[in-house]
């Protein structure tokens, strides 16, 4: 079934990426189709309950996807409206200045970007305002350089954290306040979205006060007559033309039918897994190793991060609900003893029995874990890894995906524990148990070992990279296959490096950056959108 060639637009994927450049492009008046492969989140209590998101997996997608041997993957990640922004705790920070350069790291080097952070900044303002991101400037000593402040006040740290970050500073070290999209008001309490509780971080927000691409840039797109979306509709492959130059129809299964949509513009944006799938899905005659893979990049240099949870127990209970206001990034280049960067450290939402129980050892009594819970600080610790091309997305005969991905350039993040051990044995002594209140850093028991599994797939990037050479990348500067006219790419896919924070704020920089150029590239003017009210 063809169901016409009515868009100028045609963009698979509302999340950080997909759903930032509808907000951009909406204004214009272009006939816009945002395809999302899965529904609304439902708003119902289950949003907020532990158990049901953490340890039965409500809101993860079921489908399965394969190891490089062949056994089973389950992937931790979603199918909504808003992508994976609607689970993430966003946290919102740029890249560095220095991390669009080629870095020396212990493990290898890390590529320089097409693009320099000046090109990229204006569009980090604008996509700071948009998701109502707080910070405060001048706190994190490797800030890159703003040409404007945070369009909110930072987010305040409740006592416990409060008191950390003070003993952070005494040891001599620049703690700071960690950008946050959330619709809080803490001078108006009573106008706030945002009730500062303690289930944002892998959980959908119930109120809707997360800034997430599903409430900040989706809800705004559609108030424009010009603007479709359809859910529940999954993007099977690209057709092209007979000459192979430009993306002719989208080819979709919805409601149990194949339809196909075309448009003169198609971005893609699922997700750097399901987007560099999607691409080697769409192999044809023109394009015999997938589409944009004339120089077979497209589902190589696969990374994600190395990521690791760890629970600092304290004799004194952590009575802290929202957590994740504190970071330090000191450690990030580099550090007096060692000349390698290391990587960022902050906190996850505030951990409790019901999540400790997904992965602990079942003879792990509940009343154990609890208790935990209410005596741990949790701290997300995130060191780069390195773009290697045997790190990468394939289909297999069954048309599923397969991930396979070996970890490197770990010895930064190993000493980067160390150093957070050694920061938290020199806290100041607590009031009622001296220095004996700390007892230790402790590997959450959901992750083998303390390292965050495959299935991990949070802070997926780099499989259809960008670059100026089409030998060597899929993309060119402005997201576009170098083999089609009409093709970008603009979730995560296109990263060179992965720095060694979350890659959300800087893929909805680019979608709006990649916005620009679409705009003038169909000679279409607009008016700046208005952000989303907080009240």
């Amino acid at each position: 079934m063809n169901n016409g060639s009515d868009f100028d637009f045609i963009i698979i994927g509302s999340g950080a990426g997909g759903g930032t450049l509808a907000y951009k492009l909406a204004p214009s008046g272009k006939r816009i189709l945002l395809i999302e492969r899965g529904p609304f989140v439902r708003r119902e209590k289950e949003n907020w309950n532990a158990r049901a998101v953490n340890v039965e997996g409500r809101y993860n997608t079921k489908e399965l996807w394969r190891n490089a041997d062949g056994t089973e993957l389950h992937p931790h990640t979603n199918y909504y409206v808003g992508g994976n922004t609607k689970f993430y705790g966003a946290a919102l920070f740029r890249l560095r200045e220095q991390d669009f350069g080629e870095i020396k790291h212990h493990g290898g080097v890390s590529p320089a970007w097409p693009i320099s952070y000046d090109e990229l900044e204006p569009y980090y303002n604008e996509a700071e305002r948009i998701y109502h991101v707080h910070g405060e400037v001048g706190e994190d000593p490797t800030e890159p350089h703003r040409s404007g402040p945070y369009p909110y006040s930072a987010v305040s740290h409740e006592p416990r954290i409060q008191q950390l970050s003070e003993d952070f500073a005494l040891s001599g070290l620049k703690p700071f306040h960690t950008p946050l999209g959330v619709m809080l008001d803490e001078k108006n309490p009573q106008k706030s979205a945002c009730i500062r509780c303690n289930t944002c971080d892998g959980f959908p927000c119930l109120v809707n006060a997360k800034a997430d691409a599903h409430i900040c840039c989706v809800i705004p797109a559609l108030r424009h007559p010009n603007v479709t979306l359809l859910t529940d509709t999954k993007v099977t492959r690209l057709l092209t033309s007979a000459s192979g130059h430009e993306v002719t129809a989208v080819e979709v299964e919805r409601n149990g039918m194949k339809e196909t949509y075309s448009g003169a513009v198609v971005v893609v944006s699922g997700g750097a897994i399901n987007s560099a799938a999607l691409l080697l899905r769409s192999a044809n005659d023109k394009h015999p190793r997938g589409l944009a893979n004339g120089s077979d990049v497209v589902g190589r240099h696969y990374m994600g991060h190395v990521n690791s949870v760890l629970m600092a127990l304290s004799k004194c209970p952590n009575p802290t609900v929202f957590q994740k206001t504190l970071s330090v990034n000191d450690f990030y280049f580099s550090s007096p003893e060692w000349e390698f960067p290391m990587g960022h450290i902050s906190f996850v939402g505030k951990l409790d029995g019901d999540t400790l129980a997904a992965g602990a050892p079942k003879v792990a009594p509940k009343w154990t874990l609890d208790l935990m819970g209410k005596h741990s600080l949790d701290f997300w610790l995130t060191s780069e890894d390195l773009p290697d091309p045997n790190n990468r997305v394939t289909i297999n005969r069954e048309g599923e995906i397969v991930l396979q991905y070996k970890p490197n350039n770990e010895e930064g993040h190993k000493r980067l524990i160390k150093k957070l051990e050694r920061l938290m044995n020199q806290q100041r002594a607590c009031p009622i148990h001296g220095h004996e209140c700390h007892e230790g850093i402790f590997a959450r028991n959901l992750y083998l070992g303390q390292r965050i599994p495959l299935a991990g797939v949070a802070h997926q990037n780099g499989t259809v990279r960008f670059g100026n050479d089409a030998k060597t990348s899929a993309l060119d500067r402005n997201c576009k296959a170098h083999e089609l006219d009409n093709l970008y790419v603009v979730d995560a896919s296109f990263f060179c490096s992965s720095g060694a924070v979350n890659p959300g704020l800087t893929i909805m920089a680019n979608a709006l950056r990649v916005g620009d150029h679409l705009l003038e590239r169909m000679h279409a003017r607009v008016e700046e959108p208005e952000a989303v009210a907080v009240a």
